[in-house]
C-alpha cells in the first residue's frame, strides 16, 4: 500500500492536525458561518501556530456562541470578562474584543453585498487561485490579493487582519489552493473549485 503524500506542514503532526489539512484546509467554502469562524480563528493565531488553535477549537465554539455572527455581535464587556476566565481559549484581551467588533464588521458586509462570502471571494474574482508550489518553503506569507483584501478589511473597521492572516484566511477557506504539487488533496480541491 502506496503512502499518502501530504504538504509538509501537515506531517509528523497530531490526528486532528492531519485531519484538518485532509478534509478542510484548501477547501473552497462559500458558507458565512464557516467564514466567520475561520475569521475568529485566523485572528486568534496570530503570533501563535496553527496547532495551538487547533487544540483549542473547541473552546471557542464554546465561548463564541458556535461562530454565530449575530450573536457575537452582541456580546456584553461582561461576556467578554467571561470568555478571558476560560483557559480553552487564547486568553488575549485585544483578540477576543476584535472578534466583537469583528462581527458587528462582518453584519455589515452581509447587509452590503447580500453575504460575507460573495464581498470576500471578489478578491479573488469568485475562483480559487490554483497554486503549483513544489514545497511550503515556496509558498509567500502575502500576496497582491491578501494585501488588497487586508486593506478593504482594515477600511471597514475590521481588526486582526494583516495581509499575512488574510493569506492564511485565504489557503484555509479555499481562496486559494496551495496544496502542493504531489499532496493528495490538491486535485480534489482543484475540482471543488468548480462547484459552487
Amino acid at each position: 500500500m502506496s503512502k499518502v503524500k501530504r504538504c509538509n506542514w501537515a506531517l509528523g503532526q497530531f490526528d486532528e492536525y492531519v485531519a484538518y489539512h485532509d478534509e478542510e484546509w484548501g477547501v473552497p467554502t462559500w458558507d458565512d458561518a464557516t467564514l466567520f469562524e475561520f475569521l475568529i480563528l485566523e485572528g486568534a493565531q496570530a503570533g501563535l501556530s496553527w496547532a495551538t488553535i487547533l487544540k483549542k477549537r473547541k473552546g471557542y465554539r464554546t465561548n463564541f456562541a458556535d461562530f454565530d455572527v449575530a450573536r457575537v455581535a452582541r456580546f456584553t464587556d461582561k461576556r467578554i470578562e467571561k470568555i478571558l476566565t476560560d483557559p480553552g481559549i487564547v486568553r488575549n484581551r485585544l483578540k477576543v474584543v476584535s472578534s466583537v467588533t469583528n462581527a458587528k464588521a462582518f453584519i455589515k458586509v452581509q447587509k452590503e453585498f447580500g453575504s460575507f462570502a460573495e464581498y470576500i471571494w471578489g478578491f479573488v474574482g469568485h475562483k480559487p487561485i490554483q497554486s503549483r508550489w513544489a514545497s511550503m518553503k515556496d509558498v509567500p506569507a502575502t500576496t497582491e490579493e491578501s494585501d488588497a483584501l487586508s486593506k478593504d478589511l482594515k477600511k471597514r473597521g475590521f481588526k486582526f487582519v494583516g495581509s499575512t492572516i488574510m493569506y492564511a484566511y485565504m489557503q484555509a477557506t479555499g481562496m486559494v489552493n496551495d496544496h502542493t504539487v504531489g499532496c493528495f488533496r490538491r486535485g480534489p480541491c482543484k475540482k471543488l473549485a468548480t462547484t459552487k
